[in-house]
């Protein structure tokens, strides 16, 4: 099991990274804009339940490396941590993340945008690399369970980017309109965010 701790730091590192202006949010508010709550929000459901396709891989990448040897663990940990660190540097550098646009006004159910979602995430390989890297920061491995561990941390990762999804495209019209008043914000939020994921990637590059 997770220490409430290890959670504690995942999650905050997790909300951090959806909050941050990006694709997936993005699109997400933008389909809450141009075609209702409804479709914002089940569109937002498919893209964090993608995620679980991501957890399945990293518990079995993970357990294989901790069952081949500590080292190529340690070896996968430390390039996490590097990768961590350039996507913060990235982050850092942006201007302000995507920007929402209003979409064409097609009809498309609830249900069929929610399936499009789980499916745009799942084949998305950016987002596999993200959670080979992401996850076993987290995962301390002396505690046995590694396997568990990653497992959980991917269900935690998938629980709350569906509740801020899901609220993203609940309030997407307001959240759309305060960005609008604030073109600056995306940046500093991206700043932010970039700041916490290089510390916590030179720290995962230090550690032994």
């Amino acid at each position: 099991m997770l220490t409430p701790e290890q959670l504690f730091a995942f999650l905050a590192a997790a909300i951090l990274l959806t909050l941050s202006p990006g694709p997936d949010n993005m699109m997400v508010l933008g389909i809450g804009m141009a075609k209702g709550r409804a479709r914002g929000m089940a569109f937002g459901l498919g893209c964090a339940l993608g995620c679980l396709s991501h957890t399945l891989l990293a518990v079995i990448g993970v357990s294989a490396l901790i069952a081949a040897s500590p080292l190529a663990f340690t070896s996968l940990k430390v390039c996490g941590g590097l990768y961590l660190a350039w996507m913060g540097f990235k982050a850092i550098r942006s201007r302000g993340g995507a920007a929402a646009s209003r979409l064409d006004a097609v009809t498309e159910s609830a249900r069929t945008l929610f399936f499009r979602g789980v499916f745009a995430n799942a084949i998305n390989p950016k987002v596999a690399l993200f959670f080979l890297s992401f996850l076993p920061q987290f995962v301390v491995a002396q505690r046995g369970g590694a396997n568990l561990q990653t497992a959980l941390l991917g269900l935690a990762f998938t629980a709350q980017a569906a509740i801020l999804f899901g609220l993203l495209g609940f309030f997407s019209g307001a959240v759309g309109a305060w960005l609008a008043r604030r073109p600056r914000a995306g940046m500093w939020m991206d700043r932010i965010a970039g700041a916490i994921f290089i510390a916590l990637g030179l720290r995962l590059i230090v550690a032994r």
